[in-house]
Parts: structure tokens; C-alpha cells; sequence
């Protein structure tokens, strides 16, 4: 069953702030997460019809998210690596992600991480999306989101570690 307009402003009130968040970490640009953003839930309008409703809405937009960045990136000749009715505009009020813990250092350790670990960490911490949500959304099993989640997370770690003493 399509959601309804109503139901689709709601779903963007509660899922764009994260949905920010975690563009602008794939992409490392705040105008160019907006336009991922805005794509997205262009995007998840036109395929509203295909919502399912036991699967979580937070997962199914962080999916379309990430197809976009892909898309994206393509068209800009970069090279990547990764295991109905009109259209709606509405307004996506983006809030930094550089006012909270997010600082130049993390977004240097974010960079060196291999692209899979990158992008399942961001998911879940950033995203805010359970680990079996996250699974869903890059077509992965559960136990793999939780290893590249552990993996991420310790190889921050050593490297925010080895900043703090130099």
C-alpha cells in the first residue's frame, strides 16, 4: 500500500535530519548532501508504492540514499567501491553536522576507513539505524553489519588515539 502525502511529510520530519547526517558524511559536502537529500526523498516519493510496511522507514530511505550517492558518484567519474501523483518538494532543514562531535579529525579517521566499514558505521551511529536495519539496507547479513561496525569502531579508535599523542 502507497503511502499517503500526510504519511510522507511525516516520514520526512522524523528521517531527514539523519538522512542529512549521513550524506554529509558520504559525500563530505553540505550543499551536496542537501541535493542527495533532496534526491532521495524525490526518489522515495515516486517509489512510495513500493513501501513495505514491516520493513523500517529509516532503512528503506538510508537504501535510497545510498543508491543516490552511488549515482552520484558516478557521474562525477569517481571511481567506487561498495560490497503517481506530482512531485512533493519539501524544504529539508539541515542541521550542521560539524556542531556536534563531528570534527575535522573524525571526518579525516571517517576517510580512512575502507569504504564498507565507512558506510555501515555511519548507518548505524550517524543514521541512528539498528544493525538488522542497516543489514536490509545494504543487503547484507546481520552478523557482517556488526563485524564492519566493530572493525570501524576500533580502527577510529587507534587512530583518533594516535592523533591525541602527536
Amino acid at each position: 500500500m502507497a503511502l499517503s502525502r500526510t504519511d510522507f511529510v511525516v516520514l520526512i520530519h522524523d528521517h531527514a535530519p539523519a538522512l542529512y547526517r549521513i550524506a554529509y558524511r558520504l559525500v563530505g559536502d553540505a550543499h551536496d548532501a542537501e541535493d542527495v537529500v533532496q534526491d532521495t526523498l524525490r526518489s522515495a516519493w515516486k517509489s512510495r508504492a513500493n513501501f513495505q510496511c514491516g520493513r523500517g522507514q529509516r532503512a528503506w530511505l538510508a537504501a535510497i540514499l545510498r543508491r543516490r550517492v552511488i549515482d552520484r558518484w558516478r557521474r562525477a567519474g569517481r571511481r567506487m567501491v561498495l560490497v503517481g501523483d506530482g512531485p512533493l518538494e519539501v524544504p529539508v532543514s539541515a542541521a550542521d553536522p560539524t556542531t556536534n562531535d563531528f570534527t575535522d579529525e573524525m571526518q579525516a579517521a571517517l576517510s580512512q576507513l575502507p569504504s564498507e566499514l565507512r558506510e555501515s558505521l555511519l548507518l548505524v551511529v550517524v543514521g541512528e539505524l539498528t544493525h538488522q536495519e542497516t543489514a536490509d539496507a545494504l543487503g547484507v547479513p546481520l552478523g557482517t553489519v556488526l563485524s564492519r561496525v566493530s572493525r570501524a569502531r576500533l580502527r577510529l579508535r587507534k587512530h583518533l588515539l594516535a592523533l591525541s599523542h602527536v
